[in-house]
């Protein structure tokens, strides 16, 4: 995993984040369509947020050091325990800030958040192939792609296809206490 510039840094997603995270997700709604939609009223982002209350996803706004700004978003979903310790991995650049760089520091940050504090040995993006910039984004932070899931995800009105990106932790890697030693 490269070692990146960081001007940027993580802060846990909150409810509090509601009027700043919608205004956003409406600025971006044409650079989203048709890879995702994010929360764009108060109602949708409530209901998205319960996603995060039981721990098996976290929720990050990539945040601009320099300015405070957010850059965009990233989650840390279906953390899986045991044998598997991984999870997917979901992104999303703001338009305001879309195309300097700041979401390849802030996915760095959280593979690195992933691998170390977490204790993961596996994240996962799943990509649209049409979605380019994406696509580079995982190769830039080394991510193996590993085939196409067909009809995958149910996104802007219909099953996606995507394309399987994944990193595992560098060596040495302390495991979470949850792994089998057997």
């Amino acid at each position: 995993m490269p070692k990146l510039p960081t001007r940027v840094e993580l802060r846990p997603l909150t409810r509090s984040d509601q009027d700043e995270f919608c205004a956003l997700a409406r600025a971006s709604s044409r650079l989203h369509l048709p890879w995702m939609q994010l929360p764009a009223t108060a109602e949708e982002f409530q209901l998205w947020m319960g996603r995060f209350d039981d721990g098996a996803n976290q929720g990050f706004l990539v945040r601009v050091r320099e300015t405070g700004a957010a850059a965009g978003m990233v989650n840390i979903n279906s953390i899986i325990r045991g044998r598997y310790q991984g999870a997917s991995l979901g992104y999303a650049a703001f338009a305001p800030s879309a195309g300097h760089g700041y979401m390849t520091e802030g996915v760095a940050a959280t593979l690195r958040y992933a691998f170390t504090e977490l204790r993961l040995h596996r994240l996962e993006a799943s990509i649209q192939p049409g979605n380019r910039a994406s696509v580079a984004l995982v190769q830039r932070l080394g991510f193996r792609y590993e085939g196409v899931s067909p009809a995958y995800l149910y996104i802007d009105g219909a099953w996606r296809d995507h394309e399987r990106w994944a990193a595992t932790a560098p060596q040495p890697w302390t495991p979470d206490p949850s792994l089998p030693e057997v």
